[in-house]
C-alpha cells in the first residue's frame, strides 16, 4: 500500500483527530497519505490533498473515519480495484463496521495484505429530459425522489427495462442497491437484502395505496421512472448527498453499474452479526 487516502468526518472532533493520529503513523512508517481538502483543511495539513472525488484515483487503500456518510462520500467516486477502510465513530452504521478498539489490528492485516474485499454493486444514474446536459451520477446506497415539504403526492410511472409496472402515487420513490437496503429504504418498509445479492429495490414512501408495496428485482434490468405529477417542487437525492430538481419533462434513469465498491471486511463479523448489533435483534 503505497499511498493511502484519508477522510475524515469534519464534523465531528474525535474523527478528526483519530485521521491525524492514524495519518502521522503512516507517515512515520514510510506510506504515502493523501487527504481530502476539506479533512486537510481542518487539521492544518499540508502534504498531498486532493478533492474527495479524486481521493481513490491517487490512493492505493482508502480509510474513512466517521459514519457511513463519510463512506459514502467516497466510495461512489473511488475506483474498482481500490479497497474502502471505514472507521465507525460512534454512530449507526451498516457499511463503517470496523470500531476504533478494532482498527490498529485491522489495518496492520490490511497493509500485510491479509484481508477480505467485499465487491458491492453500485448503480448509474442518469436524468433526460429537455435542456438536460448529460450526466451520470453512482451511488452505493440509494437514488430517492422527494416531493417537497408543500408539495402534494408525487405520481410516478415506472417502467422496467421497457415493461410497464405501475402508476405509484406517494411521497416518493425509493430506488436502493442492495447494500442500501439498510438505510431509507428499511426505514420506508423495504425489505433488507444480503448486500452481495444483485438486486434491486424499489420502494414508495408514504404510498397513497397500501397496495403499492416495495419490489425486488435482477439488478441487470433497467429502471425507468416518468414524474406524472406537474408544477410540483420534486428533487432527485443521491446517496443522500446530491442532489437536483427534477420535473414531469425528465425520465430518471437507473442502470446497475459496471464499477463496483470494494469494501474492507474483518472475517471476525458476517453480515447477520452486524444486523443483531446495529438493530438490536433479541434484546428485551
Amino acid at each position: 500500500m503505497q499511498t493511502i487516502g484519508i477522510a475524515a468526518k469534519v464534523t465531528s472532533l474525535p474523527a478528526l483527530q483519530y485521521a491525524e493520529k492514524v495519518a502521522a503513523d503512516l507517515r512515520a512508517r514510510g506510506h504515502g497519505v493523501c487527504l481530502d481538502y476539506a479533512t486537510a483543511d481542518k487539521l492544518n495539513d499540508r502534504g498531498l490533498c486532493v478533492a474527495k472525488a479524486d481521493l481513490g484515483k491517487r490512493s492505493n487503500l482508502l480509510i474513512t473515519f466517521g459514519g457511513d456518510g463519510t463512506l459514502l462520500s467516497v466510495a461512489r467516486h473511488a475506483p474498482v480495484d481500490v479497497p474502502i477502510l471505514g472507521v465507525n465513530m460512534g454512530t449507526l452504521g451498516f457499511l463503517t463496521e470496523v470500531t476504533v478498539d478494532e482498527f490498529p489490528e485491522t489495518l496492520e492485516r490490511v497493509l500485510a495484505g491479509d484481508y477480505l474485499a467485499e465487491a458491492r454493486v453500485s448503480f448509474d444514474i442518469s436524468v433526460e429530459g429537455n435542456g438536460r446536459e448529460h450526466r451520470t451520477y453512482r451511488v452505493l446506497n440509494d437514488a430517492t425522489i422527494n416531493k417537497s415539504a408543500l408539495a402534494r403526492i408525487v405520481e410516478m410511472r415506472v417502467t422496467v427495462s421497457g415493461a410497464f409496472v405501475s402508476n405509484f402515487r406517494a411521497d416518493g420513490l425509493i430506488v436502493a442497491t442492495p447494500t442500501g437496503s439498510t438505510a431509507y429504504n428499511l426505514s420506508a418498509g423495504g425489505p433488507i437484502i444480503y448486500p452481495t445479492m444483485g438486486a434491486i429495490v424499489i420502494t414508495p414512501i408514504c404510498p397513497h395505496m397500501l397496495t403499492n408495496r416495495p419490489i425486488v428485482l435482477p439488478d441487470e434490468l433497467e429502471v425507468e421512472i416518468r414524474i406524472a405529477t406537474t408544477n410540483q417542487e420534486i428533487f432527485l437525492t443521491l446517496d443522500g448527498q446530491e442532489g437536483l430538481p427534477i420535473t414531469h419533462d425528465d425520465r430518471v434513469i437507473v442502470r446497475k453499474s459496471p464499477t463496483s465498491v470494494k469494501l474492507v471486511r474483518t472475517g471476525e463479523k458476517n453480515y447477520f452479526d452486524v444486523l443483531r448489533a446495529k438493530l438490536k435483534w433479541g434484546e428485551a
